[in-house]
């Protein structure tokens, strides 16, 4: 689409998002199904849309820093994480007082969680909208992520409108950190690695335990699931099984033939939705637990969870 359309596109969407309605947008990460975050019938509109828990807050998204720091409490250590911004780092900060985000948004908390998303049609979308979007990923509730417009057209039926940025370069959210204090915990892991982060601050930092209480999107024990039945670390494969690879082997799909994580993270929702639409039974091979691997073993994780 030539950018002159692209950029009609995004003045239309806009203002379907000033009018209090939802649309869906590309994020380096994922597809987000964005809200006015400062108007609370339109932020329970996302909650409607994706039947989604509401003690599960949302991702408040800005177009510069200038934006984040009009909502919350930036610290020293703060700032210094946003070197990271644009890119996919969630912080979990103190809401300034006035603030003016729909108490919706943060779940009753006193906090929110805020990113610069890095893409340029999200970044249009929020400076054309002149507000801060809520958004979590553009997926119903509990089931797999979005990585390209057809599947958020797929997975609501056609009824949210969606700016088509193309498949998403991460393939994962947003890691979520909290600052508190002087301390920065690890809320989610994420497609930004917790040892590139623990290279900018010069040491180790916290991982919230599993059970933790609910600060931010994604700590649900069961969340990203398929309808398909999940198992993980599949060495064998039963014969009514679909094989999900990873590395050297013959499996049904294969994240990375190479054995390459950042290959891996962007394959892992497409391919799962993929192999969703035709089976039954899904087993995936072993996964490492380094770098980007801690973020594609947390979303297995929670997509194999016993659903309540």
């Amino acid at each position: 689409m030539p950018d002159a359309r692209k950029t009609t596109e995004i003045a239309a969407l806009a203002a379907r998002l000033r009018a209090g309605e939802v649309v869906a947008f590309p994020t380096e990460t994922v597809y987000g199904l964005g809200a006015d975050a400062t108007n609370s019938d339109a932020v329970l509109k996302i909650y409607e849309t994706k039947g989604r828990p509401r003690f599960n807050p949302l991702i408040v998204h800005v177009a510069d820093l200038a934006m984040a720091e009009t909502l919350v409490e930036l610290s020293a250590l703060a700032k210094k994480l946003a070197v990271f911004w644009p890119g996919p780092l969630t912080l979990v900060l103190p809401q300034k007082p006035g603030a003016g985000l729909s108490d919706i948004v943060t779940a009753g908390l006193d906090t929110v969680g805020i990113r610069i998303p890095a893409h340029p049609l999200a970044l249009k979308l929020i400076q054309a909208t002149g507000r801060p979007l809520a958004a979590p990923s553009a997926n119903p509730s509990g089931k797999l992520s979005s990585t390209t417009a057809e599947q958020v057209i797929r997975g609501f039926a056609g009824r949210v409108p969606v700016l088509d940025g193309g498949p998403c370069a991460a393939g994962v959210e947003s890691t979520i950190l909290a600052v508190t204090g002087h301390t920065v915990t690890q809320l989610r892991a994420g497609a930004l690695p917790r040892e590139d982060i623990e290279a900018v601050l010069g040491h180790p930092i916290a991982v919230a335990k599993a059970g933790a209480a609910i600060a931010a999107p994604g700590m649900l024990a069961s969340h990203y699931a398929p309808n398909a039945a999940l198992r993980l670390n599949a060495e064998t494969f039963a014969p009514d099984e679909a094989s999900l690879g990873f590395g050297p082997g013959s499996f049904t799909l294969n994240l990375s033939l190479a054995g390459d994580l950042h290959e891996a993270a962007r394959n892992l929702f497409s391919m799962l939705h993929q192999l969703d639409s035709s089976y039954f039974r899904i087993a995936v091979s072993p996964i490492p637990q380094t770098g980007l691997g801690e973020a594609i073993n947390d979303r297995l994780q929670r997509a194999a969870a016993p659903r309540g």
